[in-house]
């Protein structure tokens, strides 16, 4: 059983960095997480490392409120070189539901 989780979690990386680095990457079709390439994108002024941080946008915001977050903690908890090697700082990215004014608290445990 653990050797198909660890496939599932290379299918899911891979997957990842095509919606993160593939422009040609199926318009919005496809999702990490419940987040398109086009969410991820709009997110990314927000979230980058380096830069001084925009406030997020409304299509940012917008695509976080679709997005599984505790999905999006499993890359942050085991993956957290993919996260700073696409130059996203990992806690400027849980700051972003809290500026988009989503209804309740979220933390990843």
């Amino acid at each position: 059983m653990e050797a198909r989780t660890k496939k599932l979690v290379v299918v899911a990386l891979v997957m990842a960095f095509a919606l993160v680095s593939n422009p040609i990457a199926a318009k919005g079709q496809v999702t990490l997480c419940g987040m398109t390439k086009e969410g991820f994108a709009s997110c990314k002024p927000s979230v980058q490392t380096g830069v001084n941080p925009l406030p997020p946008s409304y299509s940012c915001c917008s695509a976080l409120e679709k997005a599984d977050l505790s999905c999006l903690c499993f890359f942050k908890k085991n993956y957290p070189k993919m996260l700073t090697d696409n130059n996203i700082d990992p806690n400027l990215a849980m700051q972003l539901p809290a500026k988009c004014n989503m209804a309740g608290s979220f933390s990843c445990k």
